[in-house]
């Protein structure tokens, strides 16, 4: 187990936007029998979900949010040091879209930035990485930029993934603050590759004709191999597995129990699993917030799109939480924040 504690780091704020276009699941008849469709909403738990534009992308999405975030806190911008791009949709295979968005933002030539990628426990695993930059001398700010559209990659016809999948751009500011900071554990089972996958495209498996050709897979999903591939048994059966005793490492290197969380926000996968954890966890379900019903599975947006959406009104006074991504790769990572004085934005469309 790989555990982190990075002292004297804050999340000064946090903002996200979603695509104006409204999908109802309901819609999906065409592919789903009245039966299937209405099972499947109701143990999924997504409703609706918020899709982009032919011409519109995850950089485009964060850099509304980023745009609105740096705004509101009366940014210089010249003081960010680094700027990370999170997401498995950028603009293009080369370059990384980060120093598109540096440019775009305008930001200073001086500085640092890049792309990770990594998929539904992406937001945990960049935010360890922007935490590490900042225990750097010289290194003040960093903006994590966290954006997905996996609407993109999703064929329409592919009953395991076509209900799931929504659109999403958040941005996270982060700043050195004296106090206890960030701890998070993260793990990784590269065993377990192929589970959620796009095969062709790559340099494993180049882009030819035969990549666009539209086929039956052998568990009966529907897709070519530049649309996203996903085996639901093993992924559930992982996730089950693996998210609570990930909670409870955590618990045990801060020797703290989830009663002294405010909340723990989940990836937004699956409202079963998630209720899973919770029993598990013998948590209140009450302070775990859901927003996949309204935006679907962001991947690794999820998390900061759910503090946005839900957490943005939150009234408590205690606003230490745990935040836990799980997914591709295989990977998954859990962390503990305390947003007692972050701003969090309103949620804005594009």
């Amino acid at each position: 187990m790989a555990f982190l504690h990075i002292p004297n780091v804050v999340i000064k704020g946090i903002s996200a936007c979603v695509p104006k276009n409204v999908v109802k699941n309901e819609s999906l008849s065409d592919i789903f029998s009245e039966e299937e469709l209405k099972k499947t909403i109701d143990s999924v738990g997504i409703v609706e979900r918020r899709v982009v534009d032919k011409d519109v992308c995850a950089s485009d999405l964060c850099y509304k949010a980023a745009e609105k975030l740096l705004n509101e806190l009366e940014i210089d911008r010249s003081t960010i040091d680094v700027v990370i791009f999170m997401s498995q949709t950028p603009d293009f295979r080369i370059p990384a879209t980060a120093p598109i968005l540096q440019h775009r933002l305008g930001l200073s030539k001086d500085t640092i930035c890049f792309d990770v990628s990594l998929a539904c426990s992406g937001y945990v695993y960049a935010l360890t990485t922007a935490f590490t930059y900042l225990n750097l001398p010289n290194i003040n700010r960093v903006l994590l930029l966290d954006g997905e559209t996996f609407s993109k990659i999703v064929n329409p016809k592919d009953k395991t993934n076509a209900l799931l999948y929504g659109d999403a751009g958040t941005a996270t500011l982060l700043e050195k603050q004296e106090g206890e900071g960030f701890k998070a554990v993260l793990h990784t089972d590269g065993e377990g590759y192929n589970a959620v996958c796009v095969p062709g495209g790559g340099c494993r498996n180049p882009f030819t004709e035969a990549s666009l050709v539209e086929k039956e897979r052998e568990d009966g999903s529907v897709g070519n191999e530049l649309e996203v591939y996903m085996n639901g048994i093993d992924v559930f059966n992982f996730t089950l597995r693996v998210v609570p005793k990930s909670i409870k490492e955590l618990l045990e290197k801060t020797e703290t129990t989830v009663s002294d969380y405010g909340s723990i926000v989940f990836h937004q996968a699956n409202k079963f699993m998630i209720e899973f954890f919770v029993k598990k966890l013998k948590y209140n379900m009450e302070n775990v917030p859901i927003s996949l019903d309204k935006f679907g599975n962001t991947s690794s947006a999820t998390i900061p799109l759910t503090i946005v959406s839900e957490l943005k009104n939150w009234e408590s006074d205690n606003k230490k939480v745990i935040v836990s991504g799980f997914g591709a790769g295989l990977s998954w990572a859990t962390a503990s924040l305390d947003l007692t004085d972050t701003h969090i934005c309103e949620l804005i469309e594009y």
